[in-house]
């Protein structure tokens, strides 16, 4: 036998025993062999992939230590997409336990309803406070993970997930030619209180939550600090496959899983109407406190898959499934200040400085005021004794006054009532009030450094402007050393020279990033409406905008002419050409002809439009072209979920070249609704109102 052979057969045979070892401590709880001994094998291995690179497979152990510096995630587009799910909680407030748990009570029956079955069965699992991933196995193999996203797409995060050593790199047994798992990655709570020590005793801020620093470990660029940290995951369900015949019911899943070599939380049980749903719910929440992992809730699902099918899905949610919250955590703690915080619109938001307390599995030290009418309304004022209120990712907030003595109720009155400031606290410019609305705002524009680092930040995301590799600490430097003031200055001022000697940067990342910039040139009118961050202007308005005015001088020409109409006496008489609009009404139109009217957002807009060569930074989009002839002529669609191997883009177009007209929202007017899978509310008003369903199959049969 050669050296190289083996050294091939003995790397094989480690890398078994290491898997093996690993199988046995992280998913079984059942080692084998010491650490010394799984050390010494591991060592061994490393030393033979390197003496022979050649040998280094995607699924060694070795790979799990982490990688090279990764510059950026890549964008992942799900084979099918990850659904939210539904929420339901507790109403403590109710009488009874029927109406307290009306919400399970009422999605158990309404399975029912649809299956035609007196009783059904349910898997109820923890609802684990972590973060959802997506693998994907190729012949057994790990070659994909990413982030769940937006459920359609997330991020590539494969090489940080190697490193978690319950996530198996090679499955085990027979498999599949392909398969995709879904599952839960979490951080114990044993190891998110070593990772707050650990940052205490270095001086640095310590994660607010496990899932925060869950999320944070998956998300670093480097996966070698990944591997440091104590992640564990639990698999849950399965996606999409070929070649493998899915049992009839979940729970044979998860026992396939098991058998594939995946660690499934112990907790899981099947349990049988809503009954057995309230029983396991209430078992689970006495256990809460125990567990070595935080939960906020527990999820059900029909064990049925064949009845999942039947039932679908739902405004990008499933009929099948619910996520049945633990109710909101609440603690008392003293009210140290009020912080004013200014967002990318100018709103001027209260914030409340707490005594640091724990509360909904957080060490809460801010939560929200909301606004000043809610701060009258509550008679909260700083010295007082505050209840607190958070429940999962919710942001904290300000439930009221602890008050139970005359005592008490005098020292609250002595002291001072919190007011609105006169000044921003960035910019130092007026802070004002309309009246009848309930947020404050800053006057300064975008010349108040806060509105600007946000508007920036919207004017180069994904669905605006979209300019790759332009983030949130890469902006606030280009603000401060490059002196840019307004989206204008993205294109005038920042060049591969500039940008290189800026912190993190180097020449390579500088010339990507030009290129970015210089092919953001070339956009939609929609996308550059929606970049604008018009407040109040979603992505579907804008959208809207663009299609029903066409060019950005006819969109000025009718803002400015509702301008003379804003103080008529009906609203429907206000603004009445942009009320045309599908979906603009008063406040809406109100918004973009104030918008337009503000000379400074004119001159940025009018230094975005204008030619390079003309002192501008050469934004265009492709003129609109006139109405098309076709079988959709004169009618009317709406596009909603994911259609099979199509973009709402492309769908749009076929569409539009057909003679038809895409619109944002359904009403009476809606000739068709074009749905596709996971077909949520749009699709529930169209059934509602009459409106013709179409698939894409339909579509295309009717424009031949």
């Amino acid at each position: 036998m050669s050296e190289k052979t083996s050294a091939a057969k003995r790397a094989a045979e480690l890398r078994q025993q290491l898997e093996q070892a690993n199988h046995r401590y992280y998913v079984l709880d059942a080692p084998e062999i010491s650490d010394a001994e799984y050390d010494q094998l591991f060592s061994e291995l490393q030393q033979l992939e390197a003496a022979n690179p050649e040998l280094k497979t995607p699924d060694s152990p070795t790979q799990r230590v982490g990688g090279a510096p990764s510059p950026m995630f890549a964008a992942v587009r799900h084979r099918q997409p990850m659904l939210s799910l539904r929420k339901a909680a507790i109403d403590l407030k109710a009488e009874g336990p029927e109406l307290q748990h009306a919400e399970l009570i009422d999605f158990d029956r309404r399975v029912r309803e649809v299956l035609l079955k007196a009783k059904v069965d349910y898997i109820a699992e923890p609802k684990l406070d972590g973060l959802a991933v997506s693998l994907i196995y190729e012949h057994g193999v790990l070659v994909q993970g990413a982030t769940r996203g937006d459920g359609e797409t997330g991020e590539d995060i494969t090489q940080n997930l190697r490193t978690i050593r319950s996530l198996p790199l090679r499955l085990r047994g027979e498999v599949p030619p392909l398969v995709e798992v879904r599952g839960e990655v979490f951080l114990p709570l044993a190891g998110f209180q070593k990772m707050v020590r650990d940052a205490e005793a270095r001086g640095e801020k310590p994660p607010v939550n496990p899932r925060n620093a869950a999320a944070g470990s998956l998300r670093q660029l480097e996966s070698v600090i990944t591997a440091k940290r104590p992640l564990a995951f639990y698999a849950y369900g399965t996606g999409v496959s070929e070649g493998w015949q899915q049992p009839a019911r979940h729970r044979d899943v998860l026992d396939q899983l098991k058998t594939w070599g995946f660690p499934v939380s112990e907790l899981i049980e099947p349990v049988t109407g809503a009954e057995g749903c309230l029983a396991y719910f209430e078992a689970i929440g006495k256990k809460r406190a125990s567990l070595p992992f935080d939960i906020d809730g527990v999820v059900f699902k029909l064990d049925d898959l064949a009845g999942r099918n039947e039932l679908g899905s739902v405004s990008r949610e499933p009929r099948w499934a619910v996520a049945y919250k633990f109710p909101a955590e609440e603690a008392e703690t003293t009210l140290l200040g009020v912080d004013f915080q200014v967002g990318r619109t100018g709103a001027v938001t209260p914030v409340a400085r707490l005594e640091p307390k724990f509360v909904g599995g957080a060490m809460v030290s801010n939560a929200t005021l909301h606004n000043m009418d809610e701060i009258l309304r509550k008679d909260v004022r700083v010295g007082d004794t505050v209840t607190i209120r958070r429940a999962g990712d919710v942001i904290p907030e300000v439930v009221g006054v602890v008050i139970r003595s005359d005592a008490e109720r005098s020292a609250h009155e002595a002291r001072a009532l919190v007011k609105l400031l006169d000044e921003c606290p960035v910019c130092g410019g007026a802070v004002a009030k309309e009246e009848g609305e309930a947020i404050a705002r800053c006057t300064n524009g975008l010349s108040c450094r806060a509105q600007l680092h946000g508007a920036l930040i919207h004017f180069v995301s994904r669905k605006a402007i979209d300019i790759d590799g332009l983030g949130e600490k890469l902006l606030a430097l280009v603000i401060d050393a490059l002196d840019v003031r307004t989206p204008a200055d993205i294109y005038l001022k920042l060049d591969a020279a500039k940008l290189a000697v800026l912190e993190r940067m180097g020449e390579k990342s500088a010339e990507n990033l030009v290129k970015a910039i210089d092919a953001s040139r070339d956009t939609t009118f929609g996308r550059f409406l929606f970049a604008l961050g018009i407040p109040v202007v979603g992505e579907t308005t804008a959208r809207d905008l663009a299609q029903h005015y066409g060019s950005l001088e006819a969109l000025l020409a009718a803002a400015e002419a509702d301008l003379a109409t804003e103080h008529a006496e009906k609203k429907k008489e206000r603004f009445p050409l942009l009320q045309s609009v599908p979906d603009v009404g008063p406040t809406v139109a109100a918004s973009i002809a104030h918008f337009f009217a503000e000379p400074r957002n004119r001159a940025v807009i009018d230094t975005l439009v204008k030619l390079r060569e003309d002192g501008g930074a050469g934004i265009h989009w492709p003129a609109p072209k006139a109405a098309a002839e076709g079988a959709l002529t004169g009618k009317t669609l709406v596009i909603t979920g994911t259609l099979p191997g199509l973009s709402r883009e492309e769908a749009a177009a076929l569409i539009e070249a057909n003679g038809g007209k895409v619109t944002g929202s359904v009403s009476a007017k809606t000739d068709f609704l074009l749905a596709g899978e996971a077909a949520g509310s749009k699709l529930a008003k169209a059934e509602k109102l009459g409106v013709p369903v179409l698939d894409l199959a339909a579509l295309r049969g009717l424009i031949g």
